[in-house]
């Protein structure tokens, strides 16, 4: 195990502390001939079912449990969902927040923020400028910094992932996982520790650890794309990229339109509303950049469902389904 203060023991000690406080998301078995791609399991993890509409609830509560939060509070940046369960869970445990979000954070996400009560503060077009804005204010504050994904806290809550999916699923043969800034992949392969085949997959517009990979490093990267508020931070994080370089067996890149696809296909077959960054590793199955072999039992990882793709109200108007506004209420 790479000496990154991630592995197996610690994950499951942190799992233990959040527990009371995250949900068991649960795993919709489907099959790839639901989607004419012939006949052998799929499994979903269905994280968007998570407080705050994606994982990130997991990292945000290991932060504000496992670390000594000042009186100024927390701070955070984010391109959305990483500042979204910043503020859900300190709004449940009763923690002063900030967030700064770059312009491309959909309305959705800065909805959320909004609704569970924290200060939020737009700033940049992308992660990185969010970023050192934050740095700045925790400088100023004194305020306790969550970062989204380069901090041991968080990638030991995201490696819960790991463990409740192996529980749930425990004969799997490889396991796809979005990338954005690593911190789900990375805790998801410290758990699994060379046990299951880990497949990342990234927008092409956004190569964060294909880059990495390919250098020896992290390295900058495009930041761009239909998911450029979830998975394009700009480069990967330097404690995860060892344990990448050791567990992680490939990086998958994938178009805009596969992304699309894979979201209207989640929808269209098994009504599961995934945004852009949620359905990137089903992406990978769907346009065939991803070939499992014969019998392969693979497992999906839907990370984020904060989208206003799907308009229900609209339906019961009679109307086409038209972007909804953000969601506001403290309930996720």
């Amino acid at each position: 195990m790479p000496d990154t203060q991630v592995d197996r023991e610690r994950i499951a000690e942190t799992e233990r502390v959040i527990r009371p406080h995250i949900r068991r998301t649960p795993v919709l078995e489907g099959d790839r001939a639901d989607f004419g791609l012939g006949s052998a399991p799929l499994f979903f993890k269905l994280e968007l079912l998570q407080h705050s509409g994606s994982f990130k609830a997991r990292g945000a509560f290991a932060n504000l449990l496992l670390r000594k939060t000042p009186a100024a509070g927390v701070v955070a940046a984010s391109g959305g969902n990483h500042g979204a369960a910043v503020a859900f869970a300190a709004m449940k445990l009763g923690v002063p927040a900030k967030i700064f979000v770059p312009s491309v954070a959909s309305a959705e996400k800065i909805g959320r923020i909004r609704g569970y009560g924290a200060e939020l503060v737009v700033t940049g077009e992308r992660y990185v400028e969010a970023l050192a804005a934050s740095e700045a204010w925790a400088a100023q504050s004194g305020a306790l910094q969550v970062h989204a994904y380069d901090q041991p806290e968080t990638l030991l809550g995201q490696g819960s992932v790991g463990i409740e999916f192996e529980q749930q699923s425990p004969n799997l043969d490889s396991l796809l996982v979005a990338v954005g800034g690593g911190g789900l992949i990375g805790g998801i392969a410290a758990w699994y520790g060379g046990r299951v085949k880990i497949i990342g997959v990234e927008p092409e517009a956004a190569p964060t650890l294909h880059n990495a990979l390919e250098a020896g490093h992290p390295v900058d990267s495009p930041a761009g794309g239909i998911a450029a508020d979830s998975l394009a931070p700009k480069r990967v994080g330097n404690l995860m990229f060892p344990i990448a370089q050791e567990y992680v067996n490939s990086v998958i890149l994938v178009t805009e339109e596969a992304i699309q696809q894979a979201q209207q296909a989640l929808w269209q077959v098994l009504r599961i509303v995934a945004e852009p960054g949620g359905a990137a590793a089903f992406a990978a199955i769907l346009s065939g950049r991803y070939k499992p072999q014969a019998g392969e039992r693979v497992g999906i990882l839907v990370c984020g469902g904060n989208t206003a793709a799907v308009d229900f109200a609209a339906g019961l108007r009679g109307t086409q389904p038209r972007e909804s506004t953000p969601i506001t209420s403290a309930a996720s």
